[in-house]
């Protein structure tokens, strides 16, 4: 079969190195700024920043493996009612963005909101002065509310993994006078451990990368001192080099990401009985319901039932909705479509370049992995390291067309670009494991027939290609919907998506609207979660970033 053309190649390597380039931009912006901020940051910012950073994943990372690791094991290794739904209503916190479960749960939980005055109510009590629940806007509260979204990265790969434990080495330790907890202590869950290793590290990208939760909930955290050291202050040096210290914690939860990821192919290769659920009866059984439930109605259910309250209660006052709200939802789908195109194009570019590089393709898996590097950037770091060499060739544009401004920023071309160096891995991830489905025989038959090695990919693998692709799409589209940190860094002037729009309305207190928007961003949500159900919870890193 004859290699790739040079222009793939070159293509594809040209996506990798632009995938990169953010990164190599904002280390040299943070080296080249001078020690003076390194002193004033190191003194000022960075020590309480990086402990509430800390504290943070920490208390997310506790509470994820407790969720996902304990409901995992409940609903494969126990039957009882409400199973066969809770199984993958598990998933449902995965269609809630962590800002928004904030943004329904500031004002549940209010001192004055119908939560507490319930309990006021039934308990005797007249005024938040007697009796009021601690303050939402705290850390435990950061990590209650992150931890109940996330929590989801956890239980598919932990499900994944525990369904295709071997039945008989419980049944070891359990005729070796284990019990059903010992059992699962000392062998169920070293055995699950890298996959629990690839779910933790998913869980806790996403909650370094949260700008929206933290900043409702009042925790300074690196990334919100990314923005506010950009935007408050107009301190570009300083938001670089606090961005060159997430990235130390960006690296570490790659790196346990990648060793998870390496062991796990051995956790699953027997092909053995599986485990069989035992069957609960009587108040065991319900309490294994409820325990399986409460997750999903913490992460979802209420978060969900009050966005469509407050929306239907806006709609019933005749508020409708408003000029700039429909203009928000024309600007999200414009730049998600945006987003999709360019990241499954750049994706069918760098899959198919790597795998038609024949005998060198282990060479060639770097461009794989370089362009897949953005779905572990926060959106913060990406866009403070894209902004620099962005507006030199927007200003060197501008010039070269005679025309003053910044054209590709005011387009909205560099936010595009932004999210689709970000959400690269998905279509990457499915487009490669589609490609590993296809026959070679299929495509060497048309290479030696003269086909090209463009006409072989159009002719032959994209018909074959489409349900990854769609698969690929779908999630890019719906990540794009739901961004909020680049897009709050990059839109241009006068640009609010829902996610900017729902992040305004919270700001201000003003949370019907806001409920409209967030709605909206949820059920866009739903669609990808339906698609992971279907699949029976895949495990793939890349897809499981929806």
């Amino acid at each position: 079969m004859k290699a790739v053309g040079p222009v793939w190649r070159a293509a594809s390597i040209l996506i990798a190195l632009g995938v990169l380039a953010p990164v190599l931009s904002l280390a040299w912006l943070a080296l080249g700024s001078g020690l003076q901020h390194w002193a004033h940051l190191a003194e000022h910012v960075l020590p309480q920043a990086a402990l509430n950073t800390a504290m943070l994943l920490a208390g997310v990372g506790v509470l994820v493996l407790v969720i996902g690791t304990g409901c995992a094991w409940l609903v494969t290794a126990c039957d009882f009612p409400g199973r066969r739904v809770l199984h993958w209503a598990l998933l449902l916190p995965l269609a809630m963005p962590t800002y928004i479960v904030a943004f329904a749960y500031l004002d549940l939980l209010h001192p004055i909101g119908p939560v507490q005055g319930a309990l006021r109510w039934a308990l005797g009590f007249d005024s938040p002065r007697q009796f009021r629940l601690p303050d939402l806007r705290s850390m435990p509260g950061a990590i209650f509310v992150l931890g109940f979204v996330l929590y989801p990265y956890v239980y598919m790969t932990a499900r994944a993994m525990f369904m295709t434990q071997p039945a008989h080495l419980m049944e070891a330790a359990r005729t070796l006078g284990e019990s059903r907890g010992g059992a699962f202590f000392r062998v169920a869950l070293p055995l699950a451990r890298p996959a629990l290793a690839v779910g933790l590290s998913l869980a806790l990208l996403e909650a370094l990368n949260d700008i929206g939760a933290s900043e409702f909930l009042g925790i300074q955290t690196l990334t919100v001192a990314v923005y506010t050291t950009w935007i408050t202050r107009s301190d570009l040096a300083g938001a670089a080099q606090i961005a060159c210290a997430m990235l130390i914690v960006v690296v570490a939860l790659v790196l346990l990401e990648r060793n998870g990821r390496r062991h796990q192919r051995f956790g699953s290769a027997q092909r053995m009985r599986a485990i069989q659920p035992r069957r609960l009866h009587g108040a065991a059984a319900w309490a294994a319901s409820a325990a399986a439930a409460l997750p999903v109605a913490i992460g979802f259910v209420v978060p969900a039932l009050y966005l469509v309250w407050e929306t239907a209660k806006r709609l019933r006052q005749g508020g409708g909705i408003s000029d700039g709200l429909l203009a928000s939802l024309g600007n999200t789908l414009a730049l998600a479509a945006g987003v999709t195109l360019a990241a499954v194009s750049a994706g069918l570019v760098v899959a198919w370049a790597v795998r038609s590089q024949g005998s060198t393709v282990n060479r060639a898996r770097w461009q794989a992995r370089v362009a897949t590097l953005g779905y572990a950037v926060p959106g913060t770091v990406l866009a403070i390291g894209l902004l620099t060499p962005a507006l030199a060739f927007d200003a060197a544009l501008g010039a070269l067309m005679g025309r003053e401004g910044l054209p590709l920023m005011s387009a909205g071309i560099v936010l595009v670009i932004a999210c689709a160096i970000r959400f690269l891995a998905m279509p990457v991830g499915g487009i490669e494991a589609g490609l590993a489905r296809i026959p070679p025989a299929l495509e060497q038959a048309s290479r030696l027939l003269g086909e090209t090695a463009g006409g072989t990919l159009r002719r032959v693998h994209l018909p074959l290609l489409q349900p990854a692709i769609a698969a690929g799409a779908l999630l890019v589209f719906v990540d794009a919907m739901k961004e909020l940190p680049a897009t709050l860094l990059l839109r241009p002037a006068n640009f609010d998506t829902l996610a900017t729009w729902l992040y305004a309305e919270a700001a201000r207190g003003t949370y019907e609207e806001g409920a409209i928007a967030a709605l909206a961003i949820v059920l866009a949500g739903l669609l990808p979660v339906i698609l992971l159900a279907r699949n029976q919870l895949g495990t793939h890193p890349e897809t499981l970033r929806a």
